[in-house]
């Protein structure tokens, strides 16, 4: 995707919260954010698979070149391999 296309899509969505009728306003967000869940497992599905390709089993990239190429942070690198899938708010504590 070119930035350019990334560009629209993020105009799209501006426009829609430029839309002046509150209800009509929430009712196109809440149609978009019912769409964007399922997409969501769908893309993290495709990074992670990407992800463990590009580290090929340690033969690869390091995780911090992958974060760099894809431009993710490294911890969501990282939580591939640990299996992680929850939200950053929601990860489990380090064991003492």
């Amino acid at each position: 995707m070119s930035d350019e296309e990334v560009r629209r899509v993020s105009d799209a969505l501006d426009a829609v919260e430029q839309i002046a009728d509150r209800e009509e306003r929430v009712r196109a967000k809440s149609r978009i954010m019912a769409a964007q869940v399922k997409r969501n497992r769908e893309w993290s599905a495709e990074r992670s698979d990407l992800i463990r390709e590009l580290w090929d089993g340690g033969n690869g990239l390091s995780y911090r070149a992958i974060a760099d190429r894809l431009g993710c942070k490294l911890s969501t690198v990282q939580d591939v391999f640990r299996g992680y899938t929850g939200s950053g708010t929601t990860r489990p504590k380090k064991a003492e």
